[in-house]
Order: structure tokens, then sequence, then C-alpha cells
């Protein structure tokens, strides 16, 4: 078994793994290590755990040691410095006519190399902005182009819900989103409303996504059929899937249509097609017991299935033809 800490050098940073070696680490402690960048300073947000070696691969970088009150005094001196870089380096831009926006600059902690970061539409030519940069500032210049994504989580800002962007906020990788996950909550697929700061899909709808699949799959969508208590049978108008109610619109005979509300389990239904495509067997809610079919289609009924017949057919059309027989 092995010791390992995680370490985090940004906010909300991916979370990198360091051999502490002899050192008692607390969560919240700043230490200095090793990186690719070099000597880098970040915070201790896992604290000491072991782990079997064969599951680290590499052999992980040991902690050098504590950040002292100097390290400190020069982070905060760095954070000043970087500001003004960030000042010169937009005004040089400006000046190269460059159709790029900076969005932040950032010293290493060994002060080697400067780093910018910006967006743009496409490919930028800044090797001019490079070279006047450092002459400037007598170091090591990096400019790195990032997608809109990427510049929200750097700057930061309010959701539509009112709270801290989640990717400035606790998210450390960016989570694949799809427009299904909207569909399958039921949510309005206009784009203003599920949309983010940075104008893609909000993160925020992977976070419920998994309960409502598992929700939808048991339950019946409108316009489905259904079997009230009472033995009627009527047509679903509104589902409330967290609830797992059911708004049914019942004809009664003689009587006009009037609609009821029920609980899933009191109603039977045949679900029909889902939103995966797939079919379900007609079910009772009430029993619980909700069996899908695990059998595949007859190898005709498939498209591929088709298609391959179809290719056997024309080539014993063409081999009978070879042959004098008659074709079929």
């Amino acid at each position: 078994m092995t010791k390992i800490i995680g370490i985090r050098f940004k906010e909300v940073g991916r979370i990198y793994y360091f051999a502490p070696g002899e050192l008692d680490l607390k969560r919240g402690e700043q230490v200095i290590v090793e990186t690719s960048r070099g000597m880098e300073c970040g915070t201790v947000v896992l604290g000491v755990r072991e782990l079997e070696e064969k599951s680290l691969g590499a052999p992980l970088k040991p902690v050098i040691r504590r950040a002292s009150e100097e390290d400190v005094a020069h982070l905060n001196r760095m954070a000043r410095e970087e500001e003004e870089a960030f000042r010169i380096c937009k005004e040089k831009i400006i000046a190269h006519r460059l159709e790029m926006k900076l969005i932040s600059a950032e010293y290493t902690f060994d002060h080697s190399k400067l780093l910018f970061y910006f967006t743009a539409e496409g490919r930028i030519d800044f090797r001019e902005l490079v070279k006047e940069l450092a002459s400037i500032f007598r170091v090591r210049i990096e400019l790195r182009q990032v997608g809109v994504r990427d510049e929200t989580k750097l700057v930061g800002g309010l959701g539509s819900c009112g709270r801290v962007l989640c990717c400035h906020s606790y998210l450390s990788d960016f989570v694949p989103v799809s427009i299904r996950m909207a569909k399958e909550q039921g949510l309005s697929l206009n784009p203003q409303k599920i949309s983010g700061v940075c104008g893609r899909l909000m993160c925020c709808l992977k976070n419920e996504n998994d309960t409502y699949e598992e929700l939808n799959a048991i339950l019946p969508r409108e316009g489905d059929t259904v079997e009230t208590p009472e033995g009627i049978q009527g047509t679903v108008s509104y589902v409330n899937v967290l609830r797992k109610r059911v708004k049914v619109l019942i004809s009664k005979p003689g009587e006009d249509k009037e609609f009821a509300e029920y609980d899933v389990g009191e109603l039977s239904f045949t679900p029909g097609k889902k939103r995966g495509g797939q079919k379900k067997e007609r079910t009772s809610a009430r029993e619980g017991s909700f069996q899908r079919s695990s059998e595949p289609l007859p190898r005709r009924e498939t498209q591929q299935g088709i298609q391959q017949e179809h290719g056997k057919k024309n080539s014993r059309r063409r081999d009978g033809h070879r042959s004098g027989r008659k074709p079929g």
C-alpha cells in the first residue's frame, strides 16, 4: 500500500495525486510540489489515504514541503503581477488588431513562465504578439486558446437559478450533456431556456437525468391508454414524473369526459415505444412487474438482415446468369 494525497492548483481545477512522504498533511493546507510545469503551490483537498501500488500506474512525485509565509506572500505578489500582465497584454492585442478575447493571465510559481488564456473564432497568428510580450516581461510566454465552456469556468458568474455556476463552484471536469436529457425531463427545447451562460447546454441537466430515466421507464407517456382502478379506459393527458402522479382523461357511458388523477401504482397500461425506441410488454403497475423483451428480432426483420438477404438474392441471380440456370 502507498500513501497518497489529492492536491488542487486552482479553485475548481482537477485533483492531482502526490506522495506525502513523512509529512502529516491535512485538508486545506498549502504545499509546494514539482509538476510538469515546474514548482507549483497547491491546496490539499484529499487527506492522506492508502492505495494499492498497482492501481497507481506511474510513480507519484513527492510533496517537497509545506508552503511557508514567504510562499504565501509570493503568491499574493504574483496575483498583482498577473493583473498588470493582463492589462498590458490586452493593450497589445488591440494594438496588433488581433481578433481574440483575453480571459486571464497566470504566472507559474517559480516565475519562469507567463501563460495567457484567450478565446477566438478561429486560428490566430500571434507570433509578433508573443515576441513583444517576451521583450516586456523577460520570461517565457505561452498563449493558450480555450473554448467558451473553459472561459466561463475561469471567469465565473451566476446561472439562471441565481447560484454560482456549477463549473466554477464544484465541477472539476465538464460532463457530457445532450438535448436528449432535456427531452427526457420534459423541459422546453427553447435554446434560451436550456442553455447556460456559455451558450452551451446547461451542465445541471445531467444532475437529475438518471432519476428521470429510471422513472420514465415505469411511467406511461402522454397519449397512452391506461386502465383505471374502476376498470375504465382513459387517455393520459399529463404525467408528474417526480411525484409519480398521472392525470387521465376518461369518458363514462352517457357522461361528459372528465379528468381524474391517479398514482401510477393504481393504473394498468401498455407503455408502448419509449424514448430510446424500445418496446415494453403490457404491464400492471399494481403488480410491479415490468418485463422487458430480451429476445432479439429475427435476422430477416432487422435492417442489417434485410440488406444481407437482399445481397444474397442478387448474388444468386448473377450466379444463375453465369451458369445458364434460370435466375431466381
